[in-house]
């Protein structure tokens, strides 16, 4: 076997062995070209001929030296990552050549052979591309408001046929930040950094690698005239902001056919840009009230007994919580049956009622409506984590076979090309749950054939809400979608669909849209609540959530939150965990979690009476109990601010440059005004009895001891483990400021 994929697995951030690389290769430069080849395969060539427009043909025999497979991923992760990693490069052997330098006009054409040890040879189909080369092209950018583009700074890539991508830069003054740029979590401003917007499930230390699951190709630019920009594209666009060239953003585009890419430019403060952006990509709509009380999960609570075992050990520690996540709930093979439920398949895939199960009264779920009931009389919510995959590895059996055939029958899956022309359902090329089937929930009708299978946990069990994990798994430029679009244009709008198709469900059953989701692009902001994916329990993973939340924020996400002092690895310690708990209070969306451990002991889950076990610190539950309470009584508060911030854009969770753009301090430190009158600056390091903040002009109330002081300076404030730094503004309501008192 010699394989040749010339666009590779369409992994955003790795060369496979067996691509074509670039898969659009330049003029005057070369082109690398692999395979994968199994283990009796000892010699690979490659003919590759050259036909010019002018007639004239070239021909050259190229021999391909082995090479280590690439990994499509990092080696760092650990987990279902290094395990995939593993898997290919036990697969198959590589092989690779370079190109000699290539030359504009005219086609390249070139196929493999490969020679087996008994002599036989093996050849591949042809395969063909063109060089392209970067030309002046200034009608490529088509700008609405007032253009910032630089003159004589637009070009394409251009391989004489068609234009592939654009590229164009935007003036940037010395003092200016750049911010926005989705959910990101190295840092608020950006400036002298290079990034890119591509979905992508970058399995924890985002900050160290800057990838995010929830890019958006839309900026501010602040500390000047006050401006910002959205290429208003749902393509991968490339940002260098300063890092090559001080004075210049520099953008690259993937162009579509028409190659050209639109931009739309917003002037002002950093308000009335980003209400200019979510003129184009829609905003968020008010969400219960409910959603701000604290939401708690752990991947090991896998049966009923031990959800409810959970959730009376928060009223035994009288600690309020408002939502449970069940995660491991399903038989995960169709994500829509309760594990142990007994029912009769439906061969055609028709979507079941709750009378269709039988649960078995020593099962892990005997009664799901009965917890849900019980839940609701407890003013608790409960929500069921889904994934946007048909599973099929193992083999799927019943009901998830079932499922599989009439996705096919019904036509309502992601496609990709087969080399004779035709078309087969694409098979999920990520890790995690590698092979997988993908419904197309862009578009409508496939949607509501996904959805209608969980129809009955809405109006039947009483589901509350969906925790949508998982939109990053369609890669390939080349993917088919069902309106006839290609992956290179849809792959990125795949999270905003997810999430829209389940909060329409949501709706339909005369429920709130509550969705939870850790992907997404520009569109998101009107489709549910985010957290900021997986991580581990330190201290960096802290600061880049917070990173994430301000970022994401700016970008006019709502409702966000993250995995209370990570929800990966050993257990934070009290202090982290503490910490953690405090900001939590402070951001839009308050939840815990932890990932599955495999039932060992000593237990990983980040709840407070597990965390004050394994720390020994029994201080744990009575400081998370008060945070908590603290919490409750903030409820209307939050929730006014949030219907304030849904008629205005003014973000709930606010960076500090939205009220002080011109403020040079602004970008110091991680703090952030949360609604119009509380500025909170939690404590990032370990060790800290202090914590210095900087206040912005104007009076402010420190709100544990109630004075009073100015700002425009640093002050050191006391910070023992029971208190986070928050100051109100001047003005605020003294019934705000009353709910620190108590």
């Amino acid at each position: 076997m010699i394989r040749h994929s010339p666009l590779g697995s369409g992994h955003p951030y790795s060369v496979d062995t067996d691509q074509r690389w670039p898969v659009v290769p330049e003029a005057g430069g070369t082109a690398s070209i692999g395979v994968r080849a199994d283990s009796s395969v000892v010699a690979v060539s490659a003919e590759l001929v050259w036909r010019a427009d002018t007639g004239e043909e070239h021909r050259d025999l190229l021999t391909l030296s082995r090479v280590a497979n690439t990994s499509r991923g990092r080696t760092t992760d650990g987990g279902h990552l290094a395990s995939a990693q593993a898997r290919l490069s036990r697969a198959a052997g590589g092989w690779q050549v370079t190109t000699p330098v290539l030359d504009f006009g005219g086609e390249y054409r070139y196929r493999f052979t490969g020679t087996r040890d008994d002599g036989r040879e093996e050849h591949t189909r042809w395969f063909s591309f063109r060089a392209a080369r970067w030309r002046e092209a200034a009608d490529a950018v088509i700008a609405s408001g007032s253009s910032r583009v630089l003159r004589h700074s637009v070009s394409v890539l251009d391989d004489g046929r068609r234009a592939w991508r654009v590229r164009f830069s935007l003036p940037l003054a010395p003092g200016e930040h750049v911010s926005g740029l989705g959910e990101r979590f190295d840092a608020i401003d950006h400036a002298g950094e290079s990034l890119d917007s591509v979905v992508f499930e970058q399995y924890k230390s985002q900050g160290a690698e800057r990838k995010t699951y929830l890019p958006m190709p839309f900026a501010h630019v602040v500390g000047g005239s006050g401006w910002g920009f959205h290429v208003d594209t749902s393509r991968r666009v490339w940002f260098d902001l300063g890092a090559r060239e001080p004075g210049a953003i520099q953008v690259e585009a993937e162009a579509g056919p028409e190659g050209t890419v639109p931009v739309r430019f917003f002037e002002g403060d950093p308000l009335t840009v980003l209400r200019g952006f979510l003129d184009g990509v829609g905003r968020a709509e008010e969400l219960p009230d409910w959603v701000f009380r604290l939401w708690a999960s752990g991947n090991e609570w896998n049966t009923q007994a031990e959800v409810m075992r959970q959730m009376d050990l928060h009223r035994e520690h009288d600690i309020p919580v408002g939502s449970v996540v069940i995660e491991a709930w399903s038989d995960e093979t169709t994500f829509t049956a309760f594990r142990d439920a007994r029912y009769d398949v439906t061969e055609d895939g028709a979507p079941h009622r709750l009378a269709d199960f039988q649960f078995p009264a020593d099962g892990a779920w005997p009664d799901p409506k009965g917890m849900a009931d019980e839940l609701h009389s407890r003013d608790i919510r409960l929500h069921l984590w889904q994934i946007p995959l048909l599973k099929m590895r193992p083999h799927p059996q019943a009901q998830a076979a079932a499922d599989a055939r009439a996705a096919l029958a019904e036509d309502v899956l992601i496609a990709e090309p087969t080399p004779a022309g035709g078309r087969r359902p694409y098979r999920n090329r990520g890790w995690w749950f590698p092979l997988a089937l993908m419904p197309d929930l862009t578009d409508q009708r496939a949607a509501r054939w996904w959805t209608e299978k969980r129809r009955y946990l809405v109006e039947e069990v009483g589901v509350d809400g969906f925790k949508t994990d998982g939109g990053e798994h369609a890669w390939g430029a080349e993917l088919v979608y069902l309106d006839g679009k290609r992956g290179d244009e849809k792959n990125n709008t795949f999270p905003v669909a997810y999430a829209a198709a389940y909060g329409e469900l949501l709706r339909s059953a005369g429920k709130a849209p509550v969705t939870f989701s850790r992907a997404g692009f520009a569109g998101s902001q009107a489709h549910g609540a985010f957290w900021a994916g997986d991580e581990n329990s330190t201290w960096d993973a802290f600061r880049w959530s917070m990173n994430a939340g301000l970022s994401a924020a700016a970008s006019g996400i709502v409702y966000w939150g993250w995995d209370i002092a990570g929800f990966s690895g050993e257990v934070p310690d009290a202090e982290l965990y503490l910490r953690a708990t405090a900001a939590s209070v402070f951001v839009p969306i308050m939840q815990y979690h932890s990932e599955f451990n495999h039932h060992r002991t000593p237990s990983r889950d980040r709840t407070p009476w597990n965390i004050a076990e394994r720390s020994g610190e029994e201080r744990v539950i009575p400081i998370f109990r008060d945070f908590v309470k603290l919490r409750e009584r903030l409820l209307p508060y939050l929730a006014s601010s949030a219907a304030e911030t849904v008629r205005s854009d003014r973000p709930l969770m606010r960076p500090l440059f939205f009220d002080h753009p011109e403020d040079p301090a602004s970008w110091a430190g991680i703090r952030w005004m949360l609604g119009a009158h509380l500025l909170v600056a939690p404590v990032v390091e370990p060790g800290a009895t202090t914590w210095p903040v900087i206040l912005p002009d104007g009076e402010w109330t420190d709100v544990w001891t109630g004075d009073t002081v100015s700002g425009g300076r640093t002050i050191e404030v006391d910070a023992p483990l029971t208190r986070i730094p928050v100051f109100a503004a001047a003005g605020a309501p003294t019934e705000l400021l009353a709910v620190f008192r108590l």
